[in-house]
């Protein structure tokens, strides 16, 4: 739409194009006047400044969380060697034990084998001891028997010297 406005001899024409060039110098009249530019840069720049501590805020942490984690993985280093330390102390520790453990129950199986040796020893002994006397008291009584039933020198003689070459073979006999 076109309208026109007649002044005197010149006609001008006013169009919307017109109208909207009006209203947008106003528009930026207004902001300038009501200062809204200096109040969006204020803002833009708390903006900026905010996002700016934002970036050196997290840049800090970034850096305290390597710090962080660098320790932790000297503390990680520091417990896996402890950790093979122990291990291996204790596996030369029971190594230890075990070769110390064998040679005490060796000693013991030792021990128990001469007790036990000293035990057939001592047996044995007593033994031939009884045998002894056994055919002692044997021989003994052999020589009362005969004494008391013959009272011949010359059988008597016989007996006895018999009697004791028997008891002296049972005795060669019961010592090899």
């Amino acid at each position: 739409m076109i309208y026109q406005k007649k002044m005197g001899t010149n006609t001008m024409v006013i169009d919307a194009t017109f109208w909207v060039a009006v209203s947008f110098i106003i528009f930026f009249g207004g902001l300038i006047y009501l200062k809204i530019p200096q109040k969006i840069n204020e803002t833009l720049n708390k903006l900026i400044l905010d996002i700016k501590n934002e970036i050196d805020e997290s840049e800090k942490l970034r850096t305290e969380a390597k710090t962080l984690l660098d320790n932790a993985q000297n503390k990680l280093d520091t417990a896996q060697s402890v950790r093979n330390e122990i291990l291996d102390q204790a596996k030369k520790d029971s190594d230890k034990l075990i070769i110390e453990l064998n040679d005490k129950f060796h000693k013991t199986s030792e021990i128990k084998k001469n007790l036990t040796e000293n035990k057939i020893n001592q047996m044995k002994d007593a033994a031939i001891k009884e045998i002894k006397d056994a055919s002692v008291k044997i021989a003994l009584d052999s020589v009362r028997k005969v004494i008391t039933t013959s009272v011949d020198k010359s059988k008597l003689d016989i007996l006895f010297q018999k009697n004791l070459d028997e008891t002296k073979a049972e005795l060669k006999k019961i010592n090899s």
